[in-house]
């Protein structure tokens, strides 16, 4: 029988490397170095007798040795640490996101969570189109728009209209509203990685005249100040003060955008269902209390008519 020498680092260390497929970022994330994350990659990779990385001076990818345990360990280590260390702490739900959390409802589930469970939410921004779910970085992340995750289960909370982010100047910047069909006639700045619309958007006889491709939020937004073009946004922004050289204008006739928490399908952290029952008995509540007055002003009006 074989005796394995591999300890919690070596896969850590591992999962760090698969996950950025660079040790000088992995090494970041793990507050450590590259000498002793080479260490435990060859130490794993002696202990295992195969290579889990394909090396140059240019870039690191995977082997399909290494591949297979990414696999593995993306399910296995989170279970194996809450294992390990059950009541050293209080328990964490990692929530991912990408740029701009929903405003109100968001904060009220996080409180009501932790009240509740009295688990904290630490949040962690990512600037890619799953906000870290997918590769183990998070235990939960908030998504917009319809692109599925492999592997992945979403619940749709809810919907956000959009609102067209221009340069001060611009034609539009004084206008109280645009249309979704007008943005065809500019070019477009577009957010490829996890913006809430692309060139899909649009029909083929009406697409923009020109797109300018960012890759993240912050990019966006100085893109659009720089006056390379429009840009598409949840309506969100409205109530922000983003940028004092971007204003943004409410669109007609756009589509909503979708917002959903997304969690692995397979070994999901324990208490990611619980946030998301939280998230949804909130947005619920908040419906409600806005339908409110619309239900008695209707009923008020329905008795007038009925004593008249």
């Amino acid at each position: 029988m074989r005796i394995w020498d591999v300890n919690f680092k070596h896969l850590q260390a591992f999962l760090a490397v698969a996950d950025t497929l660079s040790f000088t970022h992995a090494a970041a994330r793990l507050d450590s170095n590259q000498p002793t994350l080479t260490r435990s990659i060859r130490r794993l990779e002696e202990q295992l007798d195969v290579p889990l990385f394909h090396r140059t001076t240019r870039q690191v990818t995977l082997s399909p040795a290494g591949v297979k345990l990414r696999e593995h360990l993306q399910t296995l280590l989170p279970h194996l640490e809450r294992a390990l260390f059950p009541l050293s702490e209080r328990p964490v739900l990692r929530l991912g996101f990408s740029w701009l959390l929903p405003d109100a409802w968001m904060q009220e589930a996080i409180v009501r969570f932790e009240e509740e469970t009295g688990a904290g939410v630490e949040l962690r921004r990512r600037d890619d189109r799953s906000a870290g779910v997918d590769q183990g970085i998070v235990d939960l992340a908030l998504l917009r728009g319809r692109t599925p995750v492999e592997g992945m289960r979403a619940t749709e909370l809810d919907t956000e209209e959009c609102v067209a982010a221009v340069p001060q100047g611009h034609p539009w910047s004084g206008r109280p509203w645009a249309d979704w069909a007008e943005l065809a006639d500019y070019p477009m700045v577009i957010n490829s990685v996890s913006g809430v619309v692309g060139e899909h958007d649009w029909p083929a006889s009406g697409k923009p005249v020109l797109t300018v491709q960012c890759h993240n939020f912050d990019e966006c937004l100085e893109s659009v100040a720089a006056g390379r073009g429009i840009s598409v946004l949840p309506d969100l922004v409205l109530r922000r003060n983003l940028h004092p050289s971007v204003r943004f204008v409410p669109l007609r006739g756009a589509p909503e955008v979708p917002i959903s928490l997304v969690r692995p399908a397979q070994g999901a952290h324990p208490l990611a269902d619980r946030f998301t029952a939280v998230a949804r008995r909130v947005i619920s509540a908040r419906r409600s209390r806005r339908l409110a007055p619309q239900l008695s002003a209707r009923h008020h009006t329905e008795r007038e008519l009925a004593t008249r």
